[in-house]
């Protein structure tokens, strides 16, 4: 299956930006050598929401296996409050939306 929204991704490497009162984010995506099963679209990715201090809130990354998940699927994830959940990567256009959606989500969590 080819996601043609990959170069889309792959643009924003790099990107970093505040969001609110000194939370921020970060985008890096990048091309691997070759393609397996823990990164079958062939691509390594981190999307990172920060506290001003530079804590990490919030993450969906594939840099490294899901605890107890089988060796044999694909490592993207998503890191949540200490907790590390298994996430289904469809494209990169969803991944990119599931993110902001929960960056929206945690920024209007403190508004209240």
């Amino acid at each position: 299956m080819r996601d043609h929204t990959l170069e889309t991704l792959l643009d924003l490497n790099g990107f970093i930006a505040e969001v609110e009162d000194g939370f921020w984010v970060k985008i890096e995506a990048k091309k691997v050598k070759n393609m397996s099963i823990n990164k079958p679209f062939g691509i390594k990715y981190s999307l990172t929401l920060h506290a001003p201090t530079g804590a990490r809130i919030l993450g969906y990354d594939n840099a490294h296996q899901v605890p107890k998940a089988s060796k044999k699927k694909p490592h993207d994830h998503v890191h949540k409050e200490q907790k590390i959940v298994q996430y289904e990567y469809k494209s990169a256009v969803k991944l990119l939306e599931d993110f902001w959606k929960d960056v929206d989500k945690f920024l209007a969590s403190r508004r209240h």
